[in-house]
């Protein structure tokens, strides 16, 4: 497993690392998680994310359950969660980053995980009526009282971020250091576009999120949606369009012989193609079963094999044309 840093921070994370989203509670139970992720931790993966609307709250649980039984030494393992949804209705309890939802969020969050602190913790969406500087002093002291390493940011535009850093900056504050943007072969242009310029001058790291477009990527749904798979599950019907799209599904055929002549699976191509942007701090991968973490984890092999002709190759499938041919 190889490190990097997380954008201008000293902490270094493994560029492949393992989420929660979807699987935890809904299908898996804390024996599985356990497995699985001792799968991923067994070859280097150090980055354990989470978040406080998975699963209503249960995938923290799930996750905490499982962190107590492994009994792995604090310190050779990061663990981040997110706010902003919400778990409970009432005014002030969802679709907010205010103070008073924010410090009760990293209360609960904390005692569902059964930690005393979480490495990092996102403010999961922008939120477009509360002050960014009422959010930055909350998790500025959020940090200070321990509960928290780092702080960041998960879909917010550049301008919000930039905003967000200049206000921590002008009161002395922890700045946000992180983003967490969906990344993959379908959903590109944020990272690849209005980012590009502000990675670079500021240095963020990006914990990316969905390299297989919700397992699309994967090919599983080519001949329709399995009952045990994530399209199957209840509640996230709102994916059947997507992952029914026929202009969707000929481009993930297409791909198909690029990872034959490559050698690797048509999963392990979309991680190793996301890994390849110099941008991405880690790949945060998913997998509902051991099996999918020990292929997942094998994608980085197949970085170097990802040479500009096949990279232009890809982007032929995907419509994707040069600067200089626009």
């Amino acid at each position: 497993m190889k490190y990097r840093y997380l954008g201008k921070t000293g902490i270094q994370v493994s560029e492949l690392s393992f989420g929660s989203w979807v699987t935890f509670h809904n299908q898996a139970d804390v024996k599985s998680a356990m497995e699985m992720m001792s799968a991923a931790y067994e070859v280097g993966v150090n980055f354990f994310d989470n978040a406080q609307v998975y699963a209503g709250g249960m995938s923290e649980t799930v996750m905490g359950a499982a962190l107590k039984e492994l009994k792995w030494d604090r310190g050779s393992y990061l663990v981040s969660t997110k706010f902003y949804w919400g778990i409970h209705e009432g005014v002030n309890r969802k679709n907010t980053l205010n103070r008073k939802f924010l410090i009760e969020g990293i209360a609960g969050s904390l005692e569902r995980m059964q930690l005393d602190y979480v490495d990092l913790i996102y403010c999961h969406r922008p939120d477009k009526t509360t002050p960014i500087e009422e959010t930055v002093w909350a998790m500025h002291n959020i940090i200070e009282w321990g509960q928290a390493l780092y702080w960041g940011t998960s879909e917010w535009a550049a301008s919000e971020i930039v905003e967000a850093i200049q206000i921590a900056e002008r009161h002395h504050l922890h700045k946000p250091v992180v983003e967490q943007p969906q990344y993959n072969l379908f959903n590109r242009e944020r990272l690849e576009g209005d980012y590009v310029r502000f990675y670079r001058d500021y240095r963020y790291g990006t914990t990316t999120w969905s390299p297989l477009a919700s397992g699309l990527l994967t090919g599983k749904y080519q001949n329709g949606i399995p009952a045990d798979s994530r399209g199957g599950l209840k509640g996230y019907q709102w994916l059947h369009p997507y992952l029914t799209k026929a202009e969707n599904l000929a481009k993930v055929a297409a791909l198909e012989p690029v990872a034959k002549e490559l050698g690797c699976s048509l999963a392990q191509l979309g991680i190793a193609w996301c890994l390849k942007n110099p941008f991405v701090s880690t790949v945060i991968t998913g997998a509902s079963r051991v099996s999918q973490v020990h292929e997942n984890m094998k994608a980085a092999e197949f970085v170097d094999a990802l040479t500009p002709e096949v990279m232009d190759k890809i982007d032929g499938i995907f419509g994707v044309k040069k600067e200089e041919e626009e």
